[in-house]
């Protein structure tokens, strides 16, 4: 069903929104805000971010934007992420909206869209994990329904600082140009001009590149920031082993923070999701041994981080 030639590498027309769409009223308000993308299916990555919102002063927010299964194969614990995610605030990622199609519905393989420096072996093994966790997601009626009904965009309000919490980026789902490489690339300045000018929106959080980024851009004394959080479930830095979120809040960040930027009243840090790396390549390698797709994709990542420098995530400037 997902052999589909472009699989994986492009975006469906119904990833698509228009950045007008978010130049409305927020959906809710808040005084600290988590935004949680890439959960991955890690329990502990969970207990831990838990754990952290309970240590908050005042209270605390939390949203999951999108692709909160991934590694969840086993129907319970699928069944135990999506209740506890769904405890809290969600919107859908490309995970959550290919497992909750049909078969017959279902061409874009994990729906990553992936660009084309990804090589096409790491497009082929997500396809293959998505159609294993397909079969999974097949058997829970009720869970797809859920996932299916998600929205595919939230617009929150933390202090003066409007924000647009997505996966991907301001016009698409799966986009990428939320990316570090993308936010860097002056010759998108327009785009970013222009995504600010119709979306009125100050601070967009984003995940679905898996690699965390920070930046600020203004434009004619109006700003634009983007804070993309990686991911939650996995490491994002080479020789490190704790997940990323994003925290926006009224109040300064108490804990550990690994850096961070002021957008009107609102401070927005990305700090470490610190889980039980041990426990958690265990439960890893028992439900995807050596032979998988998963373990050729992700199991170096777990154990050594990703050859992907802080450095490239810290705010310029």
């Amino acid at each position: 069903m997902n052999d589909d030639l472009g699989a994986g590498r492009f975006c469906p027309p119904d990833y698509r929104y228009p950045p007008a769409a978010f130049a409305r009223n927020p959906d809710f308000e808040a005084e600290t805000l988590y935004v949680v993308g890439g959960l991955y299916g890690n329990p502990l990555a969970l207990d831990a971010i838990e754990r952290m919102a309970e240590g908050e002063s005042g209270k605390v927010d939390v949203i999951f934007n999108g692709d909160f299964h991934w590694f969840d194969i086993d129907p319970r614990d699928f069944e135990s992420v999506q209740r506890r995610v769904l405890s809290r605030s969600a919107s859908r990622g490309n995970v959550e909206t290919e497992l909750s199609r049909s078969d017959d519905e279902a061409r874009a393989g994990c729906g990553c869209a992936y660009p084309d420096s990804v090589p096409d072996a790491d497009v082929d093994r997500s396809n293959r994990i998505l159609n294993t966790l397909r079969r999974t997601a097949s058997n829970l009626t009720a869970c797809r329904d859920q996932l299916a009904a998600l929205p595919l965009h939230v617009v929150g309000h933390v202090g003066g600082c409007k924000i647009g919490i997505v996966h991907g980026d301001a016009e698409s789902l799966a986009g990428w140009r939320f990316g570090h490489e993308a936010l860097d690339d002056k010759s998108n300045g327009s785009w970013l001009r222009e995504i600010r000018r119709e979306s009125t929106i100050d601070l967009f959080a984003s995940s679905h590149t898996g690699r965390p980024v920070m930046r600020s851009f203004a434009f004619n004394g109006e700003r634009l920031a983007v804070a993309n959080n990686g991911a939650a479930g996995l490491p994002n830095f080479a020789d490190t082993h704790f997940g990323v979120i994003t925290r926006i809040s009224l109040r300064p960040v108490e804990g550990r923070c690994l850096y961070g930027m002021r957008i009107a009243s609102a401070f927005v840090d990305a700090i470490p999701v610190e889980f039980d790396r041990t426990l958690w390549l265990r439960k890893f390698e028992s439900t995807w041994p050596p032979e998988s797709p998963a373990y050729t994709s992700y199991h170096s990542r777990i154990v050594n981080g990703p050859p992907f420098p802080m450095a490239s995530a810290v705010p310029l400037g």
